[in-house]
């Protein structure tokens, strides 16, 4: 993950290959708020990880989510809101325990999104995460 300043903000790029050509970076932090775009099981190759496990995949993607908060000083108690779109609803316990293991055990909860989606932009993925954070000053 690379970091830079963009007037009032930081913008944290992942080096995805999507970034570039589409416009858009991994997340963005204004102030004590933190946006993390869409993101999906992608591994540094290119090449989908997990293909056929929404868990693996969903697990994976918050780590990705994970490593760009850290990278604009947050981290995942920090996450007030989660949005997974899942290209087959009936997966959505193996996309919720992912969701779980990152959010439960007594810390803070976000306020989450699951929704079935016609497609995503590669045939085996199975699930994108988007996650905004909001970071109090310590």
């Amino acid at each position: 993950m690379s970091a830079r300043q963009v007037g009032g903000r930081t913008e944290v790029s992942s080096g995805g290959p999507w970034e570039e050509s589409v416009g858009y970076v991994r997340a963005v932090r204004t102030g004590p708020h933190i946006h993390v775009a869409g993101t999906t099981a992608t591994g540094p190759d290119g090449e989908v990880v997990g293909v056929g496990d929404a868990y693996q995949q969903a697990w994976y993607t918050f780590m990705k989510i994970e490593q760009a908060l850290r990278a604009l000083g947050a981290e995942m108690r920090d996450v007030v809101r989660t949005r997974m779109f899942v290209t087959d609803i009936s997966r959505w316990e193996d996309v919720g325990r992912a969701h779980g293991s990152f959010f439960a055990g007594g810390g803070p909860r976000p306020a989450a999104t699951m929704v079935e989606v016609k497609a995503l932009i590669h045939p085996d993925m199975l699930v994108e995460i988007e996650a905004e954070a909001y970071v109090v000053a310590q």
